[in-house]
């Protein structure tokens, strides 16, 4: 299947959850590498994917999104970023079988370019090694999430662009600004994000992390006015994180997500899906709403 011809068929689509809450509940330790539970604990990473499948998640992502070989080289892990990456893909194709799709995810790496971190070059070679990998496994579209700096993120199309045939998803993290509107840590509005992403060759974005629903839907109205025609995905928090006895709590039930869920089709989403905090209970009731659109 082609995600972008399916995606006009479906309308709308539903895609996963968070899977780091999951992987730490399964017992993933702070500070172990969860990519590397895709060799070492496969059955574990399986169980989570095939969870969001049983829900309705008709996309569901790789445990990948540390995967490149910046990111692993904290945990003396750089050289088998490909080995992690393709494993990562397998496992979560295993779980979506012939009739839902595999995103490849791949987060930042940690490393701010105009600083001097890092050069363009290394980072390209760490994405590269990375999508070709997850393309080999079996992804159907690379996912790039979580950013915040354009460089990085250009960097990052270029190397799936240039090394592998599958649809690029980018999407960016935004914080609601003091000035009005919502802005990234590196200062990019929505509308900034459209108009570099696109030109960079990206064929769907959207946003990810940092907001819930509510602050998710006018995040989407701004990139959908600045680029109409462009597929737009959004993976949004349980809600804003609280603290509550010393612990970070996302507050949206199921029926909270479920019920906002209209109104980010309304602003222009078209893939749908959790980040920190949702569990399969939300993607199922998520999913439950996306299916009226369907029909």
């Amino acid at each position: 299947m082609n995600l972008l011809a399916e995606l006009k068929k479906r309308h709308v689509m539903t895609s996963d959850g968070a899977w780091g809450t999951f992987l730490h509940q399964k017992g993933l330790l702070p500070g172990q590498c969860p990519e590397l539970w895709n060799i070492t604990h496969p059955e574990e990473v399986f169980d989570i994917a095939q969870n969001y499948i049983d829900a309705g998640a008709e996309l569901i992502e790789t445990n990948s999104f540390g995967g490149s070989s910046i990111k692993l080289a904290h945990y003396q892990l750089d050289q088998r970023s490909a080995e992690l990456n393709e494993a990562a893909a397998a496992i979560s194709r295993r779980a979506a079988g012939e009739n839902c799709f595999v995103l490849g995810s791949v987060g930042p790496t940690g490393k701010i370019l105009m600083i001097g971190d890092t050069t363009e070059e290394e980072l390209y070679d760490s994405f590269r090694i990375q999508v070709k990998a997850l393309e080999q496994g079996g992804a159907d579209a690379i996912i790039i999430e979580t950013m915040s700096a354009l460089d990085e993120a250009t960097i990052a199309i270029r190397a799936a662009k240039e090394n592998t045939l599958l649809p690029i998803i980018c999407t960016f993290t935004f914080d609601a600004s003091v000035q009005g509107g919502y802005r990234t840590m590196m200062g990019v509005s929505p509308e900034m994000m459209a108009e570099a992403l696109l030109a960079a060759g990206a064929d769907i974005i959207g946003a990810n992390c940092g907001n819930g629903m509510a602050q998710m839907v006018e995040i989407v109205r701004a990139i959908q006015q600045a680029t109409p025609s462009t597929p737009i995905l959004v993976h949004a928090n349980a809600g804003v994180p609280i603290i509550q006895e010393g612990k970070t709590v996302f507050p949206d039930t199921p029926e909270a997500m479920a019920a906002l869920t209209p109104a980010l089709i309304e602003a222009g989403a078209v893939i749908i899906g959790g980040c920190c905090g949702s569990t399969p209970e939300h993607i199922r009731a998520i999913a439950q709403i996306i299916r009226k659109y369907q029909q």
